[in-house]
């Protein structure tokens, strides 16, 4: 297929791009800053960018995984996430209409999915995340335009009989992260593959079998992270204990944190069920926190990437 791929310069685009060239489609990547897989530079939320994209290179499926992020807050006006996360991808969900196709990938967030009652762990328990969840409260803009961005997939979809498959990504940004530091940043990804977080080649992985799949028309929305070692059982002894739950499952886990200087999560708050992508999309993730445990126990390259100093390509690009 001929696929346009916004976010090209990007943590997840860079990683993609390769890998659906891999698959024998032919990529047009297009982001606001330049890069290697990137062959058009300019942004989304101008529509006449997405249009000429679509005149030049034949589209004929959409990856769109160019978004401003939660990091970004910082950095950018609301009006701008409004501009990028949904006027953007309302422009490619309509230049997809317009050209007759229907296959559209949104990389979407479990961010949107965490309240501020939910972030704060009010609750004794973990609580069960799943895509069925609710209600929807995000607690940030960002949050806010990606669930609106969802929400614009979902509609269109309907109405035009598109194949738009969401998926709500957990955590695999490299760098550490930008309001937890008690601890170092291995430390914390390692912990969050119990429950949060998956590879960026992972992710990558995700959205090539959201491309490939050939179901039924219509919305579907999916999680995206690691595979939890937790049951529903457990989300009770998870919000007290977790350490506890953590070593019954991996026994030699705590002496393999001990010698590294790490901790093992006292509490874990929230839990990612990503059982519904794998079932419907017949997709397994290569990484999960036993390849964490096997790799220590090895004295192997742990398996997930980490770039303290990792900026993005686009930061300064918006004003």
């Amino acid at each position: 297929m001929r696929v346009l791929l916004t976010g090209s310069s990007g943590w997840l685009g860079r990683t993609l791009a390769p890998m659906l060239a891999a698959r024998g489609h032919r990529v047009t990547g297009l982001d606001v800053a330049p890069g290697d897989h990137t062959q058009i530079v300019g942004s989304i939320a101008e529509r006449s960018v997405v249009d000429r994209a679509f005149a030049d290179h034949g589209i004929e499926a959409v990856i769109h995984a160019a978004a401003l992020h939660k990091p970004d807050i910082a950095r950018y006006s609301r009006q701008a996430f409004v501009d990028v996360n949904v006027t953007g991808t309302l422009n490619l969900l309509e230049a997809v209409v317009a050209a007759r196709h229907r296959r559209f990938v949104f990389t979407s967030t479990t961010s949107l999915m965490i309240s501020q009652s939910i972030r704060d762990e009010r609750s004794d328990r973990a609580v069960w995340l799943d895509e069925q969840s609710g209600p929807i409260e995000p607690r940030n803009i960002y949050g806010v335009t990606k669930f609106a961005a969802e929400q614009a997939c979902r509609l269109v979809a309907e109405e035009h009989g598109l194949s738009v498959i969401a998926l709500r990504t957990g955590r695999f940004f490299s760098e550490d992260d930008d309001t937890h530091r008690a601890l170092s940043g291995e430390n914390m990804k390692a912990n969050e593959l119990l429950h949060r977080r998956l590879t960026v080649e992972d992710a990558a992985a995700a959205h090539i079998a959201a491309l490939e799949h050939d179901g039924p028309v219509g919305y579907h929305l999916y999680l995206a992270a690691a595979p939890t070692p937790f049951s529903l059982e457990d989300v009770v002894e998870l919000g007290r204990d977790a350490a506890s739950v953590i070593a019954r499952y991996f026994p030699h886990a705590p002496a393999l944190y001990a010698a590294r200087g790490w901790m093992l999560p006292p509490s874990i708050g929230r839990v990612y069920d990503s059982s519904a992508l794998c079932r419907d999309l017949d997709f397994r993730f290569a990484t999960d926190f036993a390849g964490v445990i096997r790799a220590m126990e090895r004295g192997k390259p742990l398996p997930f990437a980490h770039d303290a100093d990792y900026v993005s390509p686009a930061a300064g690009m918006f004003s």
